[in-house]
């Protein structure tokens, strides 16, 4: 499936090496401010070539809105966006055209459909995700507008963990730190990897800032659900967490249950979901990336015909995923909870009551 959501729904196209990738997204309500400054502005966040901490791939990643707006503002009709691919070097791959790279889709995308294009990785590329961070920058317009902020950093690079969470200073950060404190030693275990041929896993913490009490849908289209959901369809994405995550399994519930006083939660273990349903704390997950597996040692693969083989690989790749990957996580949520605020309007009839009266 290439298409995700309910009211608002998108679908993505494209390749890593292909001509262009983009997206169509479905059920924008007519009137929303187009901001195309700021949606470009979000693709920048995410764009490859930055800096040496990421792919020297360098992408302008300029998006172009071809339909759904008119003079500025949303029409109510689907939205599609594109992105051209400027900078590909295919030919950087001709040496894995029948070669499964450890770690990859190629295995399972070859015995999937009996084919695949190789350049880049092709559609399980994480080049996809520009789409879905085009498509995020017009859900975080609309959640603006309701007053829901979503911020995300990164509180771990190679085993190194933030200790404070400064989501103001991860903006400015070259790798979206959360911890000013242990930014260098992050930023050295990637160069030390990067160095090595070698690659390094992160985890980014993403957290939404004013959501309303009621967001999620029993039973089966919980908040909490679906957030994992659209997380773990991030590639290389291996876990996700949310509030105190796996900790909840080691401590009484005395200590993982939030007491509440009439000015609200006094702790948020849960992150800010109970029953799959939001309680209007703030919402917290964790989002584990595992390390590139595009890396430029010799290893051990086979080929179409399961001949065994040493490879190394050529190309030019990210070694730490999740320093942009950060990026597309809050993109995701936002899709997320757009989605689920127009799926609430209706969930008790004095809310339809208020619209159509």
């Amino acid at each position: 499936m290439n298409s995700f959501g309910q009211k608002i729904r998108f679908s993505t196209f494209g390749e890593s090496h292909g001509r262009a990738l983009g997206c169509i997204l479905d059920g924008v309500p007519a009137g929303l401010n187009i901001d195309e400054a700021y949606i470009q502005s979000e693709l920048d966040r995410r764009k490859p070539g930055k800096s040496e901490f990421e792919t020297a791939r360098k992408e302008a990643d300029k998006v172009e809105i071809l339909s759904g707006v008119f003079e500025g503002t949303s029409t109510g009709t689907p939205i599609a966006m594109v992105i051209y691919n400027t900078n590909q070097k295919s030919k950087d791959y001709s040496n894995i055209k029948d070669v499964f790279r450890p770690g990859h889709a190629d295995f399972t995308y070859f015995h999937k459909y009996g084919l695949r294009d190789y350049r880049g990785g092709g559609r399980s590329s994480a080049r996809e995700t520009a789409a879905r961070v085009a498509a995020g920058a017009i859900a975080k317009l609309m959640l603006t507008q309701l007053g829901v902020e979503i911020q995300s950093g990164i509180c771990e690079i190679d085993g190194i963990k933030s200790k404070e969470y400064d989501f103001e200073y991860a903006k400015s950060s070259q790798i979206y730190a959360l911890d000013a404190k242990v930014e260098d030693a992050q930023k050295e275990a990637v160069l030390q990897a990067k160095n090595a041929h070698d690659s390094v896993g992160g985890v980014s913490r993403v957290i939404a800032k004013g959501v309303p009490i009621g967001l999620g849908q029993p039973l089966y289209y919980k908040l909490d659900g679906v957030l994992a959901d659209a997380m773990m369809g991030i590639n290389a994405v291996k876990a996700v967490e949310i509030g105190d995550g796996i900790l909840s399994a080691s401590v009484k519930g005395s200590d993982n249950n939030d007491p509440i006083r009439s000015s609200g939660f006094e702790s948020n273990h849960s992150g800010g979901i109970l029953g799959g349903i939001s309680n209007g704390d703030e919402i917290v997950m964790s989002v584990y990336f595992k390390p590139t597996p595009s890396i430029f040692k010799s290893q051990h693969t086979i080929n179409n015909d399961n001949e065994e083989l040493d490879f190394s690989l050529k190309g030019r790749h990210d070694p730490c995923v999740a320093i942009r990957g950060t990026v597309v996580c809050e993109s995701m949520m936002a899709l997320v909870l757009a989605d689920m605020m127009l799926l609430n309007m209706g969930s008790n009839l004095d809310g339809v009551l208020k619209y159509y009266q």
